[in-house]
């Protein structure tokens, strides 16, 4: 049996055993799971190797990227400034910033970034890695960009762009950029170890990321007529290079290494948060409730923010989605799912969410990305969570 460290309330056990058959299992390289039920820390437990090429192990602090689980803490941000009457979310982008009003986005709210309704998920000209790093060329080709659709009449995930749309709104409205404001409103408050723009004095607790290349030669073998649909629509964009999917895809060109430090030093607010599991996980206990004395969005401002704005196919990923205001809901057959549920998955694996009608918050973080294989890491731990609390009902 895997060593594992860190503590479980009585009758959660049960997450104890889930979470060291996932790494007994060879699932898992290192991870962590972090869960509050009303506010209070329940599960907080973490194990396996942290990086592989030095053998050293998981702690307590490790830090993990947790790639589009950013994007929930992200729209806290606004959300925050908004219950403060600092930011008019039906307000045009281009009262706040002037120069997104070019090519016919004067009338795009600030909701439709969040919503993911702009149609800003490409860029005409991908911007390099640097250029993403210095924060300003993004928001420049952002502002110059034409929408790829009549904005608010469809939805298409900007997996990468949300961040930069969502960021130069709460810099121009704060004087701080957004991982500034995070940590200083937020992080600091609730002492959570949640970064946007990691501080180089902790680079040393990340995580390395363990993944296989991404195979894209792969998808061009596919027969697509041979898959059901919808399977072959979705398959059909990724194969495709000039799809609207794979250049929302390769907004930064060459793709972004979350492993370089310099890149997690960077403020990428859709994909490159740090944080622990338990960081997470007390994040979205203090959006539904009081933790510590400390509470970030109000009853009024939560059901707001996680009522289904829209639902459907999405324009990009090609599959059903539901979105709140800047937060993901689950669609129904998600494992996360609950009619109260919100929050986001990232890719490979990472996931924070709440539950109000539990008091439940939960995150979950790992290094071992896993793609084109069902995956149950979190699915399982979730399972366990939820018989603990019906138990103790």
């Amino acid at each position: 049996m895997p060593e594992i460290s860190g503590t479980t309330a009585p009758g959660f056990e049960g997450v104890r055993e889930a979470f060291a058959a996932n790494l007994a299992g060879g699932q898992e390289v290192g991870a962590a799971v972090g869960v509050y039920l009303h506010g209070r820390k329940v599960v907080d437990l973490w194990g396996g190797i942290a990086d592989p090429g030095t053998g050293r192990r998981w702690e307590r602090d490790t830090l993990q990227v947790v790639f589009s689980t950013t994007k929930g803490i992200t729209a806290a941000c606004a959300h925050l400034l908004a219950q403060r009457g600092e930011l008019d979310l039906d307000a045009p982008v281009a009262e706040y910033w002037p120069e997104f009003a070019a090519n016919g986005k004067d009338r795009i709210p600030v909701r439709w970034l969040l919503t993911h309704q702009a149609g800003l998920p490409a860029i005409d000209h991908p911007i390099t890695p640097a250029e993403a790093i210095a924060w300003h060329p993004m928001t420049t080709a952002l502002a110059a960009q034409r929408p790829s659709w009549e904005p608010g009449a469809e939805h298409g995930y900007h997996a990468h762009t949300y961040g930069w749309l969502v960021g130069e709104v709460v810099r121009r409205v704060t004087g701080r950029s957004l991982g500034t404001f995070l940590a200083e409103e937020i992080a600091a408050p609730l002492g959570l170890d949640l970064w946007i723009g990691l501080p180089k004095t902790e680079r040393h607790r990340v995580s390395r990321i363990v993944a296989a290349p991404l195979d894209l030669d792969a998808l061009a073998r596919i027969d697509l007529d041979a898959l059901p649909e919808p399977a072959r629509e979705m398959m059909r964009a990724y194969a495709d290079p000039t799809s609207l999917t794979m250049r929302s895809m390769s907004v930064v060109t060459p793709m972004l290494n979350h492993d370089d430090p310099d890149e997690q030093s960077a403020e990428m607010p859709s994909t490159n948060g740090v944080c622990t599991a338990r960081a997470l996980a007390r994040f979205y206990a203090a959006l539904i409730g009081e933790v510590d004395g400390h509470r970030v969005l109000t009853p009024d401002t939560l059901a707001a923010a996680t009522a289904e704005q829209v639902s459907g196919v999405d324009r990009v990923l090609r599959v059903p989605v539901r979105l709140g205001t800047g937060f993901g809901l689950p669609t129904p057959d998600a494992f996360w799912y609950s009619p109260t549920a919100f929050g986001f998955p990232g890719y490979g694996g990472s996931l924070g969410f709440a539950d109000p009608a539990l008091g439940l918050a939960f995150g979950y973080v790992m290094n071992h990305i896993r793609e084109g294989v069902p995956d149950r890491r979190a699915a399982a731990l979730l399972e366990a969570v939820h018989s603990a609390i019906k138990t103790r009902a």
